[in-house]
């Protein structure tokens, strides 16, 4: 089958997120075609190019959402009345504003809240039906008009009280932002050759990168899978916290993606969420139950194979040694994990603690980083076994690739105990790496981490350095009980993490799509005209029978123009005699 991947910031660019994941499952899947349509970031992720792509893949197609796509499509009146009403009906969904003012409008709060949702989808839909006639609404939605209808939106009665105190710099930011977020509509990516070629489309993420598949399923019917590893709209929420907007701006904003998302999963033929953690955000966004399917990421389980196994020559692990790998930024809040260490020197003098973590992306994590080697300095000074000795801090701040660590494996094999002190977190995957390695951890109960170890770890509260150093101190004093955790942990990650299990999974997904919702197409020769039974049997075996064209549209060409009315044949003569 033809699968059309729909990527954000990620697959195939160099530094994409969830590359490394998209790029299993394509290769994975050697028996479909895969198209990839890609949403670029950055130009600096433009410029950055491609990683290599297997031969599977079939053509690649990718947008700026860093810059404005404007076709220079100008709306005549009539255009503009069609924009006028669309967005206008968008606006008031998401500044809160009764679908009608009718007296009977629902009272229950669920049938009130679909009523919003239905307003949203149908507003969404009529923008991108907009733009398939009329062209691309990139200029309409960074107009004076919009502002103005967003605006007469925020001032409606009922609208909600955020929405009200909206000054005009926010009303600014926020139709920027909805321009910016709404640019997928302008692709010309919805045509027979391109989406319309696709038995189903599969969107990596939520969001902008499920926005194109949730039009091509208008549009052109073809059925749309969402994988969310990490739930976008608890991104954004995570991303708002941190922006310093005023706060009618956040309100709408988070509304938008709130609507937004809450159609994706309407619309979606399945949603498969990576753990239990994203599942419940995606219900509570109105994802139904039914729909919904657990995909663990995958994990590459050969690397960490020679470490979990415990084949000689491999690293062994330092009794009194504690571990903690990750990137360094405040949601893994090592500075609880420091002051835990503080109290587990108290009971274990000879303990001793690694962090190894990525280079420095940017300068918030430089400057974390930093901070973190200070409170090391002043709550540990260097010891020194004799006046004479050079002393020697029982922290270090180490990263792989150098002598001591020159592998991802060899950093969880340098230590009897694996550690996590995230306060935020969605799937862990340093977690599963240990696992696989076969070591006993303990962490932190936030994101999925419950789920991921399953009984064969400890799990503290988060933002608790007490609680942490005893069961830290509890694993250093028996080592009998990390070996039987470390063997039951790489157990349940062979089970339940492998790159093997996410490749089956989303096989069969696409089997169970493609079998419920087939994308209806009629077979049509050189000249346009249908050819009956135009997808034999042996269409599977390669040969010059296979090029067939495939014609995607709602009515087949051959339909298009005003009905014929039907004519009514002459009478038969009966011969004077015969029987009837």
């Amino acid at each position: 089958m033809r699968i059309g991947l729909l990527t954000e910031g990620g697959y195939p660019y160099v530094s994409g997120d969830a590359g490394l994941w998209c790029d299993r499952l394509v290769r994975g899947l050697g028996q479909h075609t895969f198209d990839i349509y890609a949403l670029s970031r950055t130009e600096h992720q433009e410029r950055q190019g491609w990683v290599r792509l297997p031969p599977q893949v079939g053509r690649v197609r990718t947008a700026p959402l860093w810059t404005a796509h404007d076709d220079g499509a100008v709306y005549g009146r009539r255009a503009r009345r069609r924009f006028a009403e669309a967005y206008g009906e968008l606006a008031a969904a998401v500044c809160g504003e009764p679908a009608t003012g009718d007296p009977e409008a629902p009272e229950d709060p669920a049938d009130a809240a679909g009523a919003e949702a239905d307003r949203f989808a149908n507003a969404l839909y009529a923008l991108a039906e907009l733009a398939r006639d009329e062209g691309g609404p990139a200029g309409a939605l960074r107009s004076e008009d919009a502002v103005r209808i967003l605006e007469r939106a925020c001032r409606a009665p009922g609208a909600r009280r955020s929405a009200r105190t909206a000054r005009v710099p926010d009303l600014l930011a926020v139709a920027a932002h909805v321009e910016r977020a709404l640019r997928p509509l302008s692709l010309d990516w919805y045509e027979d050759d391109a989406l319309g070629s696709a038995d189903l489309c599969h969107a990596a993420a939520g969001g902008a990168a499920a926005l194109p598949g949730l039009l091509a399923r208008h549009l052109l019917g073809v059925p749309l899978l969402v994988t969310e590893y990490g739930v976008h709209l608890r991104s954004h929420y995570l991303a708002a916290a941190t922006l310093e907007e005023a706060p009618a701006v956040r309100a709408l904003l988070a509304a938008f993606h709130g609507r937004l998302a809450t159609e994706v999963y309407r619309a979606a033929t399945l949603v498969t969420p990576g753990n239990a953690h994203a599942r419940r955000w995606q219900e509570r966004c109105g994802a139904d139950r039914a729909k919904l399917r657990t995909v663990h990421p995958g994990m590459e389980a050969a690397r960490f194979a020679d470490v979990g196994e415990g084949v000689p020559g491999s690293r062994c692990a330092d009794p009194d040694t504690l571990v903690w790998v990750g990137r360094v930024e405040p949601a893994k809040d090592l500075i609880s994990l420091l002051h835990s260490f503080a109290e587990i020197r108290r009971a274990e003098p000879r303990t001793r603690l690694r962090i190894v973590g990525a280079p420095a992306e940017d300068a918030e994590a430089a400057a974390y980083l930093a901070h973190c080697k200070a409170l090391a300095a002043q709550l540990f000074p260097d010891e020194a076994d004799g006046a004479h000795a050079v002393g020697d801090n029982p922290v270090s701040f180490e990263e792989i690739g150098g002598p001591d660590l020159p592998s991802l494996a060899e950093a969880y094999a340098c230590g009897a105990l694996v550690v996590l002190s995230s306060v935020v977190e969605g799937f862990p995957v340093s977690l599963v790496e240990a696992m696989l390695c076969g070591r006993a951890t303990v962490s932190t109960d936030v994101g999925a981490v419950v789920e991921v170890i399953g009984g064969t770890g400890l799990v503290v509260p988060p933002r608790n350095p007490r609680a942490l150093a005893e069961a830290c101190v509890a694993l250093l004093r028996d080592p009998e009980r990390r070996e039987r955790l470390g063997a039951a942990a790489r157990a349940r990650a062979l089970e339940l993490f492998t790159i093997e299990q996410n490749i089956t999974a989303f096989h069969s997904i696409y089997l169970e799509i493609v079998s419920h919702s087939p994308v209806p197409r009629v077979v049509v020769d050189d000249e346009g005209e249908p050819r009956p039974f135009g997808t034999p049997a042996e269409a599977r075996v390669p040969g010059r029978w296979t090029a067939t064209r495939f014609l995607t549209e709602r009515r087949p060409r051959w339909a298009e123009g005003a009905p014929v009315r039907a004519t009514v044949p002459p009478p038969v003569p009966v011969a004077v005699g015969e029987g009837t």
